[in-house]
């Protein structure tokens, strides 16, 4: 499997074992110091990304905004870690010849839509960019888990330079 997607299929199984793991109820428990974010909606905002990569980079054109906002992914950690492995099984399709594909990529960055218009990337791109936000996610899933004193672990949002700096292994465990 190529490098990259290697990464993001152990992040995403990084995200199933700890959801999986949770005491009940911590999934869609509310935290006043974290705005009121939960992990399920943070998971969920990650699986939406993930799902609208896969759901577009084959056609050329990646629209974030155009995310499902699944209630049920938010608030049932079964329908999330389901989720993700079909992502993660989605992913390891990706061929060495797809990842410099370009795409065009569709995001709200808060301008006008007519002048901001789609940007220009490629599979690879959009990768990174997906293991970066679903790991800054994570971090402050780490910092909602910490607070009630669940373990997320060392390498848990944690980025991959972060990592190596540090001696320690990659994103995931």
């Amino acid at each position: 499997m190529l490098q990259l997607v290697h990464d993001n299929v152990r992040c995403l199984r990084q995200g199933i074992d700890l959801i999986t793991a949770l005491p009940e109820g911590e999934y869609t428990r509310k935290h006043a110091a974290c705005f009121g974010s939960t992990i399920g909606g943070h998971m969920r905002h990650n699986i939406d990304h993930y799902e609208r990569f896969a759901q577009g980079w084959s056609t050329g054109r990646i629209d974030y905004d155009a995310r499902t906002r699944d209630p049920g992914v938010e608030t049932d950690p079964a329908i999330a870690a389901t989720a993700m492995t079909a992502l993660e099984n989605a992913l390891e399709q990706l061929t060495d010849g797809d990842l410099d594909k370009q795409v065009e990529v569709i995001m709200d960055s808060g301008g006008d839509p007519e002048l901001c218009g789609p940007g220009h990337s490629s599979v690879r791109r959009e990768l990174q960019f997906l293991l970066s936000h679903t790991v800054h996610h994570y971090a402050l899933i780490a910092v909602l888990c910490q607070l009630r004193g669940i373990e997320t672990g060392p390498s848990f949002g944690v980025a991959p330079s972060t990592l190596r700096y540090r001696g320690q292994s990659s994103c995931a465990r």
